[in-house]
């Protein structure tokens, strides 16, 4: 255990969180998403997990440790509903209030299409699959940087 640094952050998400530079993407995903398939065609090559949560709680995790990025208007995205992408679903808005919180702020969280999706998360840093069993627990977020203390 380290002192400061929430226990669901297991040593693998830890580097890749660390490894991650600005503008990197991550994408955290529930259950029911092929994180194994899309993973093997991101930079890091592999699945990494945050197993018996959901994707509130691992959310929560990695913004507690990693800014989002402030120079793009959009800096988190979730997977739409399929024909309806203006639905947002209660997993979706319980990332949003994760967001919110660990940004100090509100901010705007953007969608993707599905297959969209898909394809931004084959080119993204990393996959970290959860146990989120509820659909459309899929989310993409934007690495940002950290300020000098002044």
């Amino acid at each position: 255990m380290l002192k400061n640094i929430d226990p669901l952050l297991n040593a693998d998400v830890l580097q890749a969180l660390r490894a991650m530079g600005h503008g990197d993407e991550l994408i955290l995903c529930d259950a029911n998403f092929p994180a194994d398939s899309v993973a093997r065609q991101t930079i890091l090559g592999k699945v990494l997990r945050i197993d018996g949560v959901g994707t509130k709680e691992a959310a929560r995790a990695i913004l507690s440790v990693m800014a989002l990025d402030t120079a793009v208007e959009v800096a988190a995205h979730r997977m739409e509903v399929v024909g309806e992408p203006d639905n947002v679903l209660p997993v979706q808005q319980e990332v949003q209030l994760e967001i919110n919180h660990a940004e100090g702020r509100e901010r705007i969280m953007g969608s993707i299409e599905r297959f969209a999706f898909y394809d931004v998360a084959r080119k993204a840093y990393c996959v970290i699959a959860t146990g989120e069993r509820r659909f459309y627990g899929c989310f993409v977020f934007k690495k940002g940087v950290i300020a000098p203390e002044a």
